[in-house]
């Protein structure tokens, strides 16, 4: 859906610009036979659309979904959440530009569509957010103030049908408009700063690290006790819906299908506290090195790891603007 349309397009605004690419047009030589159709249907072209009415299509579709939208129902790899944690959720669309905003974190970015797609389509380029620089890709459907979504979470593929199922990476939800007024301050996000460093990176053979008693404690799946990730502490209703999972030195973590972390970990246990390497192997971050601690509470472990680039934490006293303090114990 490669289409070249200003921020939040606007009708009245297209019609203008064709208008005023007629009078150009005519200035020059057989011009004079030339019709606001015609201008019409350049400028949809440009914007990568076969014909003014495609176009117009498009945009009054984009008008549709505009609004504030509340969550009825949210389904994801086949488990409901529950409805107490839908009320802290919301959706906001303002043009091609929403803002998605749940106690887990915020997510902004631009969005397009394909409304001659069966379903529709719905392309979502996250700016601003925990996914900054990652797409998504789903379908849609609308009637009314009553809207169904069905996505991809980050780096799954489009769903095909309104349905989600146990490790299919999809979200199914159900929305509901509560304003079709234009929500104030939904801008897309801002794009993070370029590296003013170089992001540490690290030969990953580096991490090709011989099993010990430690590590295979590690493995299997946990259930998380706490978490805090860039200063927000994740409500408890949430934690039942995330899982850390290791296998030999490679673990991920998920929270409600999507994975949040999918890395390489080495440890040295003759530092005070333990200190882990984090070898990321997804997503923008893939290559490059977070730094943390560990230390076991009980039978429950607990890690605190800083950003890349971020210098390792000396205890867990710190207070990290960005990174993750998480603690779990054995499902």
């Amino acid at each position: 859906m490669a289409k070249k349309l200003p921020a939040r397009p606007n009708l009245d605004h297209l019609r203008r610009q064709a208008k005023t690419r007629l009078t150009q047009l005519k200035k020059g030589k057989g011009g004079a036979s030339l019709r606001l159709a015609d201008a019409q249907t350049l400028v949809a072209r440009e914007a990568g659309f076969a014909s003014w009415p495609a176009l117009k299509r498009h945009v009054e579709e984009l008008r549709s979904l505009e609004g504030e939208w509340h969550f009825a129902a949210l389904e994801v790899d086949g488990a409901a959440m529950p409805g107490q944690m839908l009320t802290h959720m919301r959706i906001l669309f303002d043009g091609d530009r929403f803002r998605s905003e749940s106690p887990e974190a915020n997510y902004d970015g631009v969005f397009t569509i394909d409304v001659d797609a069966t379903p529709a389509q719905i392309d979502i380029e996250f700016v601003e957010g925990p996914e900054a620089g990652n797409s998504c890709y789903g379908i849609y459907e609308l009637n009314g103030d009553q809207m169904t979504l069905c996505l991809g979470l980050v780096g799954s593929s489009r769903p095909k049908a309104f349905e989600t199922r146990r490790g299919s990476g999809h979200a199914l939800e159900r929305l509901r408009r509560v304003s079709a007024g234009r929500p104030a301050n939904v801008t897309g996000g801002t794009p993070p700063p370029k590296e003013a460093v170089a992001i540490e990176r690290e030969d990953p053979s580096a991490f090709d690290v011989k099993m010990t008693p430690l590590l295979r404690r590690l493995e299997g799946e946990w259930i998380p006790v706490h978490l805090v990730r860039d200063g927000t502490a994740m409500p408890d209703q949430w934690l039942s819906f995330g899982s850390r999972t290791m296998v030999g030195n490679e673990m991920k973590v998920v929270f409600g299908g999507q994975t949040m972390v999918h890395a390489k970990v080495r440890i040295d246990e003759t530092a005070t506290p333990m200190a882990v390497d984090y070898l990321n192997l997804d997503g923008k971050q893939a290559g490059t090195v977070s730094r943390g601690i560990m230390d076991w509470v009980g039978d429950e472990v607990r890690f605190l790891i800083a950003g890349p680039a971020q210098p390792r934490p000396a205890d867990f006293n710190v207070k990290l603007s960005t990174g993750t303090l998480s603690q779990w114990r054995r499902r």
